[in-house]
C-alpha cells in the first residue's frame, strides 16, 4: 500500500463553494518526504507537443504528470474559473493555476488525499475513530437498527438533496426526546459517502440540518 495513502490531509484542506482542496506545495512536500527524487512533468496531448488541449468551444485542458519511486501516474483536467467551470480563452495566470491543481490531483492518484475525490471523512489505516462512528455505538439497539433500515433510504434518494434532506429530518423527528445530534451522528456513520458529501455541500451552503 502506498504510504501516501495513509496520511490524513484533514488539517491542509482548503474549502471553496462546497468543494475540498488540497494545497498543491503542502502536496509536493509529502511527496519529497517519501522520495527526494521525486519529479512532475507538463506533457502535451499529442506526439511532441507540450500544453494544453483547445477544445472545440474554447475552454482547455491540461496534462500533468508525477513520478514517485520511478511510478508515474498522470492526471488531467479542465482549466477553470472559481466556479469551477471550464474557462473558454484562458489566460495565461488560469492555465498556470490549472497546472498547479492537476498537480495535486495527480499526487492525489498515488494516494495523497485521495479520499477527497472519493468523498470519504478518513484515509486508510486512520487509528483514530471518527465521532459519529463513537456516538453510534452508544445508541440503543432499537436506534442502531432503525438508523441501519432508514440510511438505505436516504441514499436511495441521491442526487435529489431536497429528498435527501426531507428524509434526515423525518428521521431526527422520529425520536422527539433523544438527543437530535446524537441521532445525526449515529444516522451519519451509516450513511454511503456520496450522501456525506452532498449534505455537507447542502450545510455548507444553507446552514447545519438541525
Amino acid at each position: 500500500m502506498s504510504e501516501l495513502l495513509k496520511v490524513n490531509v484533514s488539517d491542509h484542506i482548503e474549502k471553496k463553494n462546497g468543494l475540498s482542496y488540497l494545497s498543491w506545495a503542502w502536496a509536493w512536500a509529502e511527496v519529497l518526504k517519501i522520495d527526494p527524487a521525486a519529479s512532475w512533468t507538463v506533457l502535451g496531448f499529442k506526439q511532441g507537443e507540450i500544453g494544453p488541449l483547445f477544445m472545440p468551444d474554447g475552454s482547455a485542458m491540461v496534462y500533468v504528470s508525477v513520478t514517485i519511486h520511478d511510478n508515474t501516474k498522470g492526471c488531467v483536467l479542465p482549466v477553470m474559473d472559481h466556479r469551477n467551470k471550464a474557462i473558454k480563452n484562458p489566460d495565461a495566470f488560469a492555465i498556470n493555476t490549472a497546472y498547479m491543481r492537476c498537480l495535486a490531483k495527480a499526487i492525489a492518484m498515488h494516494g495523497l488525499g485521495l479520499y477527497i475525490y472519493a468523498g470519504e471523512d478518513l484515509p486508510e489505516e486512520d487509528v483514530t475513530v471518527s465521532p459519529a462512528k463513537e456516538v453510534a455505538k452508544g445508541l440503543q439497539p432499537e436506534i442502531q437498527d432503525f438508523l441501519s433500515k432508514a440510511a438505505p433510504r436516504i441514499d436511495a434518494a441521491m442526487p435529489d438533496i431536497a429528498v435527501v434532506v426531507e428524509r434526515i429530518l423525518w428521521v431526527l423527528d422520529n425520536y422527539p426526546d433523544e438527543d437530535r445530534n446524537e441521532i445525526k451522528n449515529g444516522l451519519w456513520s451509516k450513511l454511503g459517502s456520496k450522501t456525506r458529501t452532498a449534505v455537507k455541500k447542502f450545510e455548507d451552503e444553507n446552514g447545519v440540518i438541525k
